[in-house]
This record gives structure tokens, C-alpha cells and sequence, in this order.
């Protein structure tokens, strides 16, 4: 893999195993619906500009419909639930139970019709690298309430259904113009919310840097690098990501919280590592042989990026 890959690769792997931490340090002081306003508002507040000057932002009025199903399904409902579930359990159990993902998306995928996708090397890694987060991260869910953990699984169908949506009704439409819009909708939602349960003094610092990194690099640098990236490298294996982001939760467990590093920490990433290879290898398929001869075909556009 080039260099250049390489660098995308471990940065969004880095930009993606923040969120979790972020949220928990934010929730500490903001309610939910505060902590998804001042996400979506400062990420559009830096993409619109750009996607406006793209020019393709007024193409998405025709597909206002799925549009919205999208913004719901990727945005408005994940994040809050999110933000809700880690009031009350480890931002580490939430990595690892959004880190199901993959599995998740590869059954719909499935379900939809694409039979591809449960080729056997391909599902073999997928399972070696979620029971590879298990191992680092730990089963015990310890003092966390079963209703916070259904929020987040509720939540990794969302990561899950709303690429799908987006690659049925929307491939078609630029990535950035998808993106800002999308922002822009869920905080123009959720303002009268987010007004109404403002607190009534000034955060902490730690907060409000929190939520900035939130919006600026979790959403609008992780989009920009994102798509990069999938420019690169297959999409397929650019979604690997997935399995890294919990790793990067553990780093700043330690290094923020005082965690201890165990030996199954070595041990998860390990398997995680061997899942990635697994998952990432892949055969020349006729859509790829088609695109070598120069055509492309609509299953490779790049997807639409999982807002994390």
C-alpha cells in the first residue's frame, strides 16, 4: 500500500476511535441533543462553504426523499442515542458494540440481494476481527443498563442501513454536497431542542474542546480524509477502519483516563489484524474486471462515508 494510503489510513483510524471519548467528556455537561446540535452545526458550518462552491448541492432537491430517510437513519438518530447510551456505560463498550458494523452491513447487503458479499474469506475475517475487538475491549458490560446498550446497537444498524440507502438512492450525488447537506439538515432539526435544554453557565473547557473536535475533526476533516482515501484504496477496505477505532479508544484510556494496558489488549489487536487482512483480500470480480477495462460500474462509486 502506498504511503500516501498508509497515512489516510492510520488517520482516520485515529479520527474515528475519538468520538467515543469525546462524547463521554461532553455529556458530562451537555445533554444529548446539545452534544448532536453543536456536532452537525459546526461540521456543516465548515462543508457547506465548500460544497456550495462544488455546485452540486442543488441536485439533492430531487432526491429530498431518501435524502431524508438517510439523514435519520445515519445522523439524527444514531448520534443522540449514542450520546444518551454513554451517560451511563464505558465509551469503550460503545466502540466495541458499534464495531459490528460490518457484520451488520454485510447481512443487509445480503438481504438486499447482493450474495457476494458472504464469500467465506471475506465473512472469516470479518468474525476473527469483531472476536479480535472483543478480546480488546473486554465482554464485561459491568453496571451498564441493557437499555443504554440496546441504544447503541440501534445505533450500529443506523451506521449500517444508512450507507445502503445511500448507495440505492443517492449514489449518483456528490459525497460533500451529501454530506454538508445532511449535516446542516440534522442541526436546523434539532435546534429548538438543543436552545431549550442549554445549560445555564459556560461549560467547561474540556467540553466545549470536545464538541469542536467533534464537529471540525471527527466529521469535517474525517469526510475531506475519508473520501481521500476510498480514492485510493478499494472502499472495502477502506471501511476496515472499523476495527482499528477501537484500539485508538484504548490508547486514550490510557493515556487520559490512567487505564491499564493488559495483555489482551496485544492479543485483540493481534486478531484484528489478522481479521483486516482477511476481510481485505479479494478476487477479481467482474465489476472490478469491468472497471480495469474502464468501466465503471455504479457498486464501486465510492459509498457514502459513516458518520461517526
Amino acid at each position: 500500500m502506498p504511503r500516501r494510503s498508509v497515512a489516510l489510513f492510520a488517520l482516520m483510524s485515529v479520527v474515528w476511535g475519538i468520538p467515543y471519548l469525546m462524547i463521554k467528556v461532553a455529556v458530562r455537561h451537555l445533554t444529548p441533543a446539545d452534544v448532536v446540535e453543536c456536532r452537525t452545526l459546526l461540521g456543516a458550518v465548515i462543508l457547506l462553504p465548500l460544497a456550495i462552491h462544488q455546485g452540486r448541492v442543488r441536485d439533492l432537491a430531487r432526491v429530498w426523499k431518501p435524502l431524508a430517510v438517510y439523514c435519520v437513519c445515519e445522523l439524527a438518530i444514531p448520534w443522540f442515542l449514542l450520546s444518551n447510551a454513554e451517560k451511563r456505560i464505558p465509551s469503550s463498550l460503545s466502540g466495541l458494540l458499534v464495531a459490528t458494523v460490518p457484520l451488520i452491513a454485510t447481512v443487509g447487503a445480503y438481504m438486499t440481494g447482493n450474495r457476494e458479499v458472504l464469500e467465506r474469506r471475506r465473512v472469516t475475517g470479518l468474525l476473527i476481527g469483531l472476536a479480535g475487538v472483543g478480546v480488546l475491549l473486554g465482554l464485561d458490560a459491568h453496571g451498564a443498563e441493557l437499555g443504554s446498550v440496546a441504544q447503541v446497537l440501534v445505533v450500529a444498524v443506523g451506521y449500517a442501513v444508512g450507507p445502503l440507502i445511500a448507495d440505492r438512492y443517492l449514489a449518483d450525488q456528490s459525497s460533500l454536497a451529501l454530506s454538508a447537506v445532511s449535516l446542516a439538515v440534522v442541526a436546523a432539526a434539532y435546534l429548538p431542542i438543543a436552545l431549550i435544554q442549554l445549560p445555564n453557565r459556560v461549560p467547561p473547557a474540556t467540553v466545549i474542546a470536545s464538541v469542536i473536535v467533534l464537529g471540525a475533526v471527527c466529521t469535517a476533516l474525517a469526510f475531506v480524509a475519508f473520501f481521500e482515501l476510498i480514492r485510493e484504496i478499494n472502499p472495502t477496505r477502506a471501511t476496515l477502519i472499523t476495527y482499528f477505532n477501537p484500539f485508538v479508544a484504548v490508547i486514550l484510556g490510557v493515556a487520559v483516563l490512567g487505564e491499564t494496558f493488559q495483555a489482551s489488549t496485544a492479543v485483540g489487536f493481534a486478531l484484528i489484524l489478522a481479521g483486516s487482512w482477511l476481510a481485505g483480500g479479494r478476487s477479481l470480480t467482474p465489476d472490478l474486471a469491468e472497471r480495469s477495462r474502464g468501466r465503471r460500474s455504479r457498486s464501486l462509486r465510492p459509498p457514502a462515508a459513516p458518520l461517526r
